[in-house]
């Protein structure tokens, strides 16, 4: 029954791994002034940042340190990940170290790189990409974070779906790059899941938006509150040049 329910804490985080922005927004088309921004325009001014920046992406790894706690902020267990990525659609992953519950590592931890690397190889039928045919926009006001000026938006599901989310997403008002999302599951995973919450912060290295680190916070009938937070650090990054089209490796150390 543990177990059981171990597994159920964690379905829903995987989700933010796989909110990937793809569209077919024209890259070059011009924006309209903030005054006349609406959630429409902002989705679409969003995708097409995500296309700029897949098109300038050549490869980059980073170092993920998967960690899970119980409701004493007790670490139930712990695992450092290598992971690569290189365009358009291959992901890869290696252990470099773990210890702690090897329920929770294998069946938590492995589970979610592996539904990650299949999403992006296309070999997975679920889609829970931030695209219209999952979501609609709707625009809330404007608001500095982390020394950026954002959008605020309300992001709506069109469907209830245990992968996807509603929540709000911060959008950087000048590059039109997400710096921050807040959501919980569009619907419930299952009945003894009270109540999950997660986040994700973005970081901007070397002109691209990555993540720095996600969090959720699952509420669990009869066990309580479990915590699983996903640090991402030390990226090296190969940009292609739009001149030459020679790539061009950048290492950053983002902790």
């Amino acid at each position: 029954m543990k177990r059981t329910i171990l597994l159920l804490i964690f379905t829903f985080s995987a989700i933010p791994n796989t909110i990937v922005a793809q569209g077919t927004s024209q890259l070059g088309t011009p924006h309209p002034s903030p005054q006349t921004f609406t959630g429409e325009t902002l989705f679409a001014a969003l995708l097409e940042h995500n296309l700029s920046r897949d098109s300038r992406l050549h490869d980059f790894s980073v170092q993920r340190t998967y960690v899970v706690k119980d409701d004493k902020n007790k670490p139930r267990a712990e695992s450092e990940v290598l992971f690569s990525y290189r365009a358009p659609d291959r992901k890869e992953f290696s252990i470099i170290s773990e210890k702690g519950s090897g329920f929770v590592r294998k069946r938590v931890f492995k589970a979610i790189l592996e539904s990650e690397v299949e999403t992006a190889s296309g070999k997975s039928d679920r889609d829970s990409s931030m695209s219209p045919a999952n979501y609609s926009f709707e625009l809330l006001g404007e608001e500095d974070v982390d020394g950026f000026h954002t959008f605020v938006v309300h992001v709506i599901p069109k469907r209830n779906d245990k992968y996807l989310f509603e929540g709000k997403v911060w959008i950087e008002a000048t590059e039109f790059a997400i710096l921050r999302i807040e959501g919980q599951p569009a619907k419930s995973p299952s009945f003894w899941v009270k109540k999950v919450n997660w986040v994700r912060r973005y970081e901007r290295i070397d002109g691209f938006w990555l993540p720095l680190k996600d969090e959720t916070v699952t509420e669990v009938r009869l066990i309580g509150k479990n915590t699983f937070t996903i640090d991402h650090g030390n990226y090296e990054i190969n940009r292609t040049s739009a001149v030459d089209n020679e790539t061009i490796q950048t290492t950053a150390h983002v902790r």
